[in-house]
This record gives C-alpha cells, sequence and structure tokens, in this order.
C-alpha cells in the first residue's frame, strides 16, 4: 500500500475540514424550490395555479420561487425521491411504498381529495362477484389499481390467487382491453374508466366509491425541507385553497378555471366535470384536518400498508408492515417509532382554515 504524499495528504485533510464544516454549519433557508406534477383529475388545480398567477402571488408573498414541473407520474416519485425536486403530488400509497420506504421522512402537507369512484374494476358479458374466479384481470401492477383488485376479493372472501392477474402498462390498457373481447376484467383509473364504460357490454362491478378515503391524493413535501423552509408549506397551502375556493362557486369564474384544468388535461369540460364528481375534493381546510385528524384514516392507512408489506413493497428485509412508522395529528405512530417517515401534518392545513396565511 502506497504511502500519500506531503501534498495529498494536505489536500484530504482540507476535505475533510470543510466537510465537517458543512456538517456543523445550519444549513440557510432555500429560496428555490422546485414541485413535480402529473396529469390526474385531483392534481389539475397545481398547474391551473401556475397559469392564473396564484401559485407565484403566494410564493411572492413568502420571498420564494416556486417551479413547477410537469413529469410522468412514477418519474415524478423517483424524482423526489432522488432529491431533483422538494414537493411531489402522490397517492398514500406510494408516499408510503416509494419515499417512505426508501427512508425519505416526507409529510403529507395538502390532503387534497380521495378517489370515490375514479379508480374501478370494469368487466363485460355480465362477470360477477361470484363468476370472476379463475379469470384474467388486467391492470397495472403493484399500483392502486392492484390495491383496489385486492380490496374487492378481500371482501367477496377470495384471495389473490383466486384470479390470475395479467400485468400490462397504463398507456395500452385500456386499448387492448376494448380490442379484445376475450379479456373479461380490467381494473384502471379516469380517465381511462370513463373511456371503457363508453362501450356497450361494459359494467361496473367494483370501484373506489366501495372503499371511500383508502386512495388519498396527497402533496409530499421532503420533511427535513419543510422544517428548514415553512415560507414553502405556507405558500404551497395557501395557494391550493385559494384555487379549491375559486373551484368551489358557481358559476362562470369556477368554469372558466375548470375548463383551464381540463385544457391542460387534455379533456373536455365535460369530461372534467364528470371524473369530478367521482372525486372527493376536500375543497376547504377544515374538511380536510377533520378528515386527517379522525379515526377512519388510520384505519384506511392500515390496509394499504398490509397491502404494501405482502407485496414486498417495503423493502427486502421488512419483517411485517410495522417497518415504518406513519405519524398521526394527534401524534400517534402506525409501526416502526424509530423510522418515521410518513407524517401527516396538519398544521399548515389549519393556519389556511383559521386565516393566518399571509397572502
Amino acid at each position: 500500500m502506497s504511502r500519500l504524499s506531503a501534498k495529498s495528504l494536505l489536500r484530504c485533510l482540507m476535505m475533510v475540514c470543510l466537510v465537517l464544516f458543512a456538517t456543523a454549519t445550519p444549513a440557510l433557508a432555500k429560496t428555490k424550490f422546485k414541485v413535480a406534477w402529473s396529469i390526474y383529475v385531483g392534481w389539475m388545480p397545481w398547474p391551473y395555479a401556475e397559469e392564473s398567477g396564484i401559485l407565484k402571488k403566494w410564493a411572492d408573498a413568502h420571498n420564494i420561487e416556486i417551479e413547477l414541473v410537469q413529469m410522468d407520474y412514477v418519474a415524478s416519485i423517483e424524482a423526489y425521491v432522488a432529491g431533483q425536486v422538494d414537493a411531489c403530488v402522490m397517492t398514500n400509497m406510494e408516499m408510503l411504498n416509494m419515499p417512505a420506504a426508501s427512508g425519505i421522512d416526507s409529510t403529507a402537507l395538502i390532503i387534497g381529495d380521495y378517489s370515490n369512484g375514479n379508480d374501478a374494476l370494469l368487466v363485460r358479458d355480465g362477470l360477477t362477484a361470484k363468476t370472476i374466479k379463475g379469470q384474467e384481470i388486467s391492470l397495472v401492477e403493484l399500483t392502486v389499481s392492484h390495491y383496489l383488485l385486492n380490496r374487492f376479493l378481500e371482501k367477496n372472501n377470495m384471495k389473490e390467487k383466486d384470479v390470475r392477474v395479467i400485468n400490462t402498462s397504463d398507456s395500452d390498457i385500456g386499448p387492448i382491453f376494448l380490442s379484445n373481447d376475450s379479456q373479461k376484467a380490467v381494473v384502471t383509473w379516469n380517465p381511462i374508466v370513463m373511456q371503457i364504460e363508453q362501450h356497450p357490454g361494459i359494467t361496473k362491478l367494483f370501484s373506489s366509491a366501495d372503499v371511500p378515503g383508502e386512495i388519498i391524493d396527497l402533496m409530499a413535501v421532503n420533511t427535513k425541507t419543510l422544517k428548514k423552509n415553512p415560507a414553502l408549506g405556507k405558500a404551497l397551502v395557501g395557494a391550493w385553497y385559494e384555487v379549491m375556493s375559486v373551484m368551489s362557486r358557481r358559476g362562470a369564474d369556477a368554469d372558466k378555471a375548470l375548463g383551464t384544468m381540463a385544457a391542460q388535461a387534455e379533456s373536455s369540460l365535460v369530461e372534467f366535470k364528470s371524473q369530478l364528481k367521482t372525486t372527493a375534493m376536500f375543497y376547504t381546510a377544515d374538511a380536510a384536518v377533520q378528515y386527517a385528524s379522525g379515526p377512519e384514516i388510520k384505519k384506511n392507512m392500515d390496509y394499504v400498508r398490509q397491502f404494501c408489506f405482502r407485496h414486498g413493497l417495503l423493502g427486502e428485509g421488512a419483517e411485517s408492515a410495522d417497518v415504518v412508522g406513519i405519524q398521526y395529528p394527534d401524534g400517534s405512530v402506525q409501526g416502526d417509532k424509530r423510522n418515521v417517515n410518513f407524517r401527516f401534518d396538519v398544521s399548515y392545513m389549519k393556519m389556511a382554515a383559521e386565516g393566518k396565511l399571509k397572502r
């Protein structure tokens, strides 16, 4: 083993000192942030907030800049896990099995809605819960569609082994099902559900409306980033509920906003409104706080974490669903208290409900 030269040794010592100094010095608050979003009815308020100037107004009020980045869904979460963005829209299931399971401490800053029919099991030829056993069911594996199928089977005293799951990409699932009459069942989400339902002979056997509150749409923020930069939380929450107030009104202003969102989602206003009907939006901060603080969310999250554990989504070494700790607004923790990486924080939504956020 060769020895270091005096010059090399000095360089190494300087690098060590720099690392130690950086570690010991508190990180300065950031002023620029990236937020990833993907197309889905419950997340379209974000690009509208940007286009309307609402997001910039709230960012300016807190002396920060927020850049919205549109990405494909899975890619957006991967970017969040990699630290390429500071916040990202995602479901409770993906927040648990991707960032949280990967050791990324994340906070559910905003509870935007829950799927109330947007995700569905569709069948043809009059297939029923009694006759579905042994059938092939197309879906995107290890997504909320897979979760929904498991909940349907549980409610009908069946297990996943009683059917044959066929993994299909989200881009192909609709066209393949519609073009192949031999396929009897499919699980997918809107707008694909609406497109499939328009064809004769197709019926909805089960949907997220049968398990309300279990598939939740969130704005997840890196917890460390949020703690160091509360301005980010205030700006995002403030902008979100200003958009909610516009959407919840009746009349021209609401239709204009919804029309913009529909265009950004590449759908018509009629289609977009139909999707909103199967989306249980929390239009007020108070409603979101009440849901997050109630007992139902803990029960629903237990269904989700048990599914994730059974399908190996909580990591190779996971011995139980308790491997990741989930913290609720009352301070209670579901799972490992030493490994809390999923937090429901209602403090910012409470500020919005109480009118305490600066515009």
